[in-house]
């Protein structure tokens, strides 16, 4: 009979959720995928499971986005249900399994059954899978809604649920549905208790270079241990829980709230933490207990309820994975946590009654922060999402129904650095080699590393060295050699899930025989691992080196691996300050490395070629021997003639027509055709920059070829080149329509200076001394007429006097007050009281 041994009633007991326990089963009376919204700690994780295992005799899988999430889950039900943990109810995370062949209800993260799916693509034996914190948009959780809407095709009997805290319930109900039939939705809302906001700003910055400041660490411990000595007097039963990004300032807060808060238990809650730890905090404490101020991470925000909370400070700061397009990296940054998390986080403290939360930021930095988180899938790295994604034969997604698609230029990236480590072919699919890394639950990168280092340095080695960089440990000075070296003495919790690590990727290597190698070879397998982080140094100086990545992003490091002409990096962040300010990136863990390794490891982007460029007004070339951007080694040479077009071609897409040297010919009749262009159009050519670089192989394909054969840019005849633009017969009117030069009546030939092209409001100009125009009455036209000219008068001496584009009103006019003013200035050139019968003259009164 279905539901064997489930109490529902005793299991919802107390709790809020089992209010709406009659909607869900409607629901799923009515359709096979059903979407709940429900506040935390209301008991949805707790009675959904055992609700879905009352209607079949599968198995339900319940996904977690964390691995203490899905423990404490499992245990709570356990515990309410009377049995022991593992018998109906059990979990599954990575190191870590406790369940029997008979259990019905097993809470796994997301990851696990990503990877268990390409195994078992129809989950047989599973009647039901709750997708809980949809809200967090985890990627797995993203890539799991697509992949099991597939597998319900294939499967009606199949029951999807997808549930959170939080969530656009209407959104995720027409992916989980049909095109025309959405999934219904239950929403159980629970009356808030009252919250009281308070602000608590620092003084100093919260973040720098190096990421979270200590003043601000300090600045959180003080209004922690304020606040919970307040908290103290009036609820002394009553706990604390302190947010902080990440596990550094969580160990970081709570040590200095130690020493300042005196009868307090002070709590670390983290993902580093050991399992035994983690779990004892969300357990709970006896009355005789003294009160607790817990420090946790964004663990705690909505997939745990930690019991007894009254007062929440937070540190309004969050911890994300970003991809950096621009600089191939990605990595954790710190950001100002979403305005959506912290009321999330708030919420904690009225779980149980009315309470406090903290903000350790002012109003309007709180107003300033993003409304809710971007989906993971829009900012992380997609590499492992593509690999699963080709393994399970939807490349890029394709066909899938997912909340967001996969960025295209996410998705790119993560293509091409799949098809460096082999994993997938040229259409997108997986190769064995593929398979194979998907196999191993860590990123592909690292998989790669593992199996191909272990038959270089010996499977113990790659373990060790992938265990540290996948364990988000930390590197101190950022050398990788010295932290494994520290991990291999130490005993401390760091070190035991290390070493466990280790023994679990150990179970992946291949056997690789008797290698000998030592701590010398950790770069080879990071540089495995990232082979387009390999990196070589460029510059160094007292505080630190440069190094110049494969991928052509500029790092700095302080420390003893500034002083290594070559670093296997694995991780590298943006970064400001005096050591990566000609970089703008810092490098936070990396390996030294020989240049053989570095080429055995990156033979995929090892290239040997002849690099030409325009430079100086002249091609140059060089062979030149890379891993990416790096050069190995360069020999001047002679370009040949289709290098040399290609430098040139370049230099003009890069540098545009600047890159010649225009002679004033060639400016000139430029200009001349410009004018013609803009006033009478077709045939007369176009001659802007854009439309000149366009149609550069056909009027400058000869000088293109100088130019690749070495002729300086100085010597090319740019006025012959231009003329090849002209339409014919309408060229043989180009001096007439345009004239390079103007007769004027005293019979000299002044040239005209046309208008820059890029400039269609400026006129064509004649300076010509007032003199030489005297009895000129009607102003020349050019352009057919259109255009007339602007005449800039001169004095005697070449000044200005009068400029006109009406030289009969000139005369009438304002040439009265120049004479007057003009001619005792100077009297030996003739100032006529008449200039209409005045004789044009460039010359003096006694020469005329």
């Amino acid at each position: 009979m279905p539901g064997r041994g489930f109490d529902l009633a005793r299991i919802g007991d107390g709790l809020s959720f089992a209010d709406a326990v009659d909607d869900v089963t409607t629901a799923l009376d009515a359709s096979r995928a059903v979407v709940i919204t429900a506040p935390p700690g209301t008991g949805k994780t707790t009675l959904v499971p055992p609700l879905l295992a009352s209607r079949t005799d599968g198995r339900v899988i319940v996904t977690q986005p964390r691995r203490v999430a899905a423990r404490a889950a499992a245990r709570r039900l356990a515990a309410l249900d009377g049995t022991p943990l593992g018998t109906r109810a059990g979990f599954t995370v990575r190191g870590e399994r406790r369940m029997s062949d008979g259990a019905r209800v097993e809470f796994v993260t997301a990851g696990v059954l990503l990877r268990r799916m390409l195994q078992d693509p129809g989950l047989e034996g599973v009647d039901a899978v709750v997708i809980d914190e949809v809200h967090e948009r985890a990627l797995e959780t993203d890539l799991l809604i697509g992949l099991l809407g597939e597998v319900r095709e294939l499967r009606d009997d199949l029951m999807l649920v997808a549930m959170s805290a939080t969530l656009d319930a209407d959104r995720i109900a027409r992916v989980l549905g049909a095109d025309d039939a959405p999934a219904p939705v239950v929403e159980h809302v629970v009356p808030a208790f009252p919250l009281t906001e308070r602000w608590a700003p620092a003084s100093s910055p919260r973040l720098d270079e190096r990421g979270v400041t200590r003043a601000f660490l300090d600045h959180v411990a003080r209004v922690t241990a304020s606040a919970a000595a307040d908290l103290h007097r009036s609820d002394p039963a009553a706990d604390v829980l302190v947010f902080a990004p990440g596990a550094r300032e969580v160990t970081g807060i709570a040590h200095r709230i130690r020493d300042a808060a005196r009868g307090f238990d002070v709590r670390e809650l983290h993902g580093r933490l050991p399992a035994r730890e983690q779990d004892a905090v969300i357990r709970g404490r006896r009355p005789e207990d003294p009160p607790r101020i817990i420090v946790t991470t964004s663990l705690a925000e909505s997939s745990l309820t930690v019991p007894g909370v009254r007062l929440v400070v937070d540190s309004c700061l969050s911890r994300h994975p970003r991809r950096d397009a621009a600089r191939g990296m990605s990595g954790l940054v710190t950001t100002s946590t979403p305005r959506s998390s912290s009321i999330q986080r708030a919420g904690r403290a009225t779980r149980q009654g009315s309470g406090t939360v903290i903000r350790c930021v002012d109003e309007r930095a709180y107003a300033a922060a993003p409304s809710r988180p971007d989906p993971e899938i829009a900012v992380a790295d997609l590499t492992d999402a593509a690999l699963l994604l080709a393994c399970w034969g939807s490349p890029g997604g394709a066909g899938l129904r997912l909340i967001d698609p996969l960025p295209a230029d996410g998705l790119a990236e993560a293509l091409e650095t799949l098809t460096g480590l082999g994993a997938i072919d040229d259409e997108g699919r997986a190769t064995a080699h593929g398979r194979a890394l998907a196999q191993i639950p860590t990123d592909p990168r690292l998989a790669r590393a593992l199996l191909d280092g272990a038959p270089l340095v010996g499977p113990r080695l790659a373990a060790e060295v992938v265990a540290l960089i996948g364990g988000d440990l930390r590197v101190g000075d950022a050398d990788i050699a010295d932290a494994l070296i520290a991990l291999r003495g130490r005993r401390g919790p760091d070190a035991q899930r290390w070493s466990r690590d280790v023994d679990r990727m150990l179970r992946f290597t291949p056997d690789a025989g008797a290698v000998r190698a030592g701590v010398d070879d950790v770069g080879a397998v990071v540089a495995l691992a990232f082979p387009e982080r390999i990196a070589r140094r460029v510059d160094r100086s007292a505080d630190g080196a440069t190094f110049l990545l494969a991928s052509g992003t500029r790092a700095a490091v302080r420390g003893a691996l500034a002083g290594t002409e070559w670093l296997a990096i694995a991780d590298v962040a943006r970064a400001t300050g005096r050591v990566t300010a000609d970089s703008g990136a810092i490098i936070r863990s990396a390996a030294a490395l020989t240049e053989e390794q570095a080429i055995r490891a990156a033979a995929h982007l090892l290239t040997d070629r002849v690099e030409a460029e325009f430079a100086g007004g002249r091609v140059t070339a060089r062979r030149e021997r890379r891993i990416g951007a790096i050069v190995l080694s360069s020999v001047p040479l002679r370009a040949d003639r289709d290098t040399g077009r290609d430098a040139v071609r370049r230099a003009l897409q890069d540098q545009g027509l600047n890159m010649l040297v225009w002679p004033e010919a060639a400016i000139d009749l430029r200009r001349r055709l410009a004018l013609l262009h803009r006033e009478l159009g077709a045939p007369w050519p176009d001659v802007s920059d854009a439309a000149l670089l366009a149609a550069a192989d056909g009027w400058l394909a000869p000088e293109i070829d100088a130019l690749a054969s070495g002729t300086p840019a100085g010597r090319l005849q740019l006025a012959r080149a231009l003329r090849r633009l002209l339409p014919w017969p309408e060229a043989a009117h180009l001096d007439d329509l345009a004239p390079e030069r103007l007769e004027v009546p005293s019979g000299s030939r002044i040239r005209i200076a046309y208008p820059p092209w890029d400039d269609p409001g400026a006129r064509p100009v004649v300076a010509v001394k007032l003199q030489e125009c005297f009895g000129w009455a009607e102003t020349p036209r050019l352009a057919d007429g259109r255009v007339p000219v602007l005449f800039h008068l001169l004095s005697p001496a070449g000044r200005p006097l009068a400029v006109t584009d009406d030289l009969a009103s000139f005369w009438s006019g304002p040439y009265a007050q120049v004479r007057a003013e003009m001619r005792g200035r100077y009297p030996k050139h003739p100032w006529p009281e008449d200039p209409w019968q005045a004789a044009p003259t460039r010359h003096t009164k006694r020469r005329s």
